[in-house]
């Protein structure tokens, strides 16, 4: 019987392949609910030959792969459902090129968008890139691969739209380029004007490749960027707002905000966006016209500005943001989960009616960030909830609320942001079945031995 620790060390450096218990246990769980499961073990490659070597290894040897980024998407993605190897990418983490003319980053795999935004400025202060609102060891590749969000996704879409070219160890070992770059040393397009074959790999959960390289456009770093609040207390008004403030094309970024703690949140709506500019003159006629847009709404006294002190400024113009942090500390135990579709904005005023029910039911605290997506396009709405990690009882109702949630989600024209296991469950069984069947023909084309990530987007029926 053959040794998998040892073909591993003969790959990669012994330092870097471990089965110590100690550590499987670290890497058999995330902060959020699902139930963890250890690998066999783990390894960290550094170049795309050694991850080429491992995936051929396990594809001898039928021994499933579970490649991990930063792992904070709290829904389990990369617990090893099957054990197997976990692929560690953090080792990967040279920033390539920046191409200031394309405006575009090439880094490898295991970057992160802490190390990214470092490295934009200290050396390009003129270019960023969309930061999401997790904390900085999230990796970018990661981060695309579930269609994450970012502080520029309401102008340009998820930052998976910001990709702009990959280069991808397949499940059977091959390497393939995705995108002009695999036509030209620019990395410049994901596929336009060619067929756009990154789609094969957005969504799915880490189950149809590994990412050993990914292109990022670039945006320019505006002088200015200053938060503005507004302040309802009736639901239904909200989604008009958000489209208002959309169809302006003059704001960076909008989240809404919904909770009970502290107590001037409770009842009230926030509607918290940006507007950023290169010099006084803009900033102030963006600032004037988005006033000018919901003044109606303050002269009826449905809302209102609210005033902002540079000590209120200061913790919104963070970037990533630090609210998801606070928010897991208001239970004791330190834990919080939520389920997230992307819907119409036009069901805002349902969606978070159910999050207060559920909240009621489950006696749990609750939060909301509702971000618009796209101009308006859509937004992400999130059923937050918190719970104890020490308590399984309450764990227990926060898991029932969330699951809950996400069939009220389904039913209500949403569709879930990186599922859980349960809600691809849920999701595959209100899928057409021909599109479910198209993709349980890509999934074996692709992976013919199914080693890759097993248990995510199962779609045998």
């Amino acid at each position: 019987m053959i040794d998998i620790y040892s073909e591993l060390t003969n790959i990669v450096d012994k330092d870097y392949v471990s089965n110590a218990r100690e550590e499987l246990y670290m890497y058999g769980r995330d902060p959020g609910l699902m139930p963890p499961h250890e690998p066999d073990y783990v390894v960290m490659p550094s170049t795309v030959e050694e991850v080429q070597a491992i995936i051929r290894l396990a594809n001898r040897e039928k021994i499933a792969v579970v490649p991990k980024g930063g792992g904070l998407s709290l829904t389990g993605l990369v617990i090893p459902q099957k054990g197997g190897i976990l692929l560690d990418m953090k080792k990967m983490d040279k920033i390539l090129e920046i191409n200031e003319r394309g405006s575009y980053a090439l880094i490898e795999g295991g970057v992160t968008h802490g190390a990214l935004k470092s490295h934009l400025l200290k050396n390009y202060p003129h270019l960023r890139h969309s930061i999401p609102d997790s904390p900085p060891i999230a990796t970018v590749a990661a981060n695309a691969v579930i269609h994450g969000q970012g502080r520029l996704t309401q102008q340009r879409g998820f930052n998976s739209d910001m990709v702009c070219g990959l280069e991808v160890v397949l499940p059977t070992g091959e390497i393939c380029r995705i995108g002009t770059c695999s036509v030209s040393d620019y990395w410049f397009s994901k596929g336009p004007p060619m067929p756009d074959l990154s789609g094969l790999f957005f969504g799915w959960c880490g189950t149809t490749g590994i990412i050993t390289k990914i292109a990022m456009k670039l945006y320019p770093g505006k002088k200015y960027r200053e938060p503005v609040l507004f302040l309802t207390d009736k639901a239904e008004l909200v989604s008009d707002i958000m489209l208002r403030l959309a169809r302006t094309e003059m704001i960076e970024d909008l989240v809404v905000t919904a909770q009970p703690i502290p107590m001037r949140y409770r009842g009230n709506y926030y509607i918290l966006f940006y507007i950023t500019g290169n010099d006084v003159e803009e900033m102030e006629y963006k600032r004037k016209y988005c006033w000018n847009t919901l003044w109606d709404y303050f002269e009826s006294r449905d809302g209102g500005f609210v005033s902002l002190v540079p000590e209120m400024k200061a913790p919104m113009l963070s970037m990533p943001s630090k609210d998801t942090t606070r928010f897991a500390d208001v239970s004791k135990g330190g834990g919080f989960e939520y389920s997230g579709p992307i819907a119409p904005i036009e069901k805002y005023p349902i969606f978070v009616r159910k999050l207060e029910e559920l909240a009621g039911k489950y006696n749990l605290y609750y939060s909301s960030a509702a971000r618009m997506i796209d101009c308006g396009h859509s937004m992400m709405f999130s059923f937050s909830y918190t719970f104890n990690r020490a308590d399984p009882q309450t764990m227990k109702r926060a898991k029932d609320a969330l699951d809950e949630a996400a069939e009220f989600a389904l039913e209500n024209g949403g569709v879930m942001w990186k599922p859980n296991i349960d809600e691809q469950k849920m999701t595959m069984k209100m899928m057409d079945p021909n599109t479910l069947d198209l993709m349980m023909k890509i999934r074996k084309l692709l992976d013919p031995n199914g080693i890759m990530n097993p248990g995510n987007w199962e779609v045998s029926r």
